[in-house]
């Protein structure tokens, strides 16, 4: 079975966005419950067929602090 990963990241205007890694697919949403129906939707659309494929989510949160 095929392995998608995705970077998620927090977008600076707010939501999040998704990154396809070694595929062309790019989606946002405003949650990650939302993210996570986008991510599926762009993978159906990007790949014309019924085959199954898992989907790994990688989110990445950065975070800065003073010291």
């Amino acid at each position: 079975m095929e392995e998608l990963i995705f970077m998620v990241e927090e977008s600076p205007e707010g939501g999040y966005t998704a990154k396809g890694l070694g595929v062309s697919i790019y989606t946002q949403a405003e949650t990650i419950e939302e993210l996570k129906t986008a991510v599926i939707d762009a993978v159906h659309c990007h790949f014309d067929d019924n085959q199954k494929r898992i989907i790994r989510l990688h989110i990445v949160r950065e975070e800065v602090i003073a010291a």
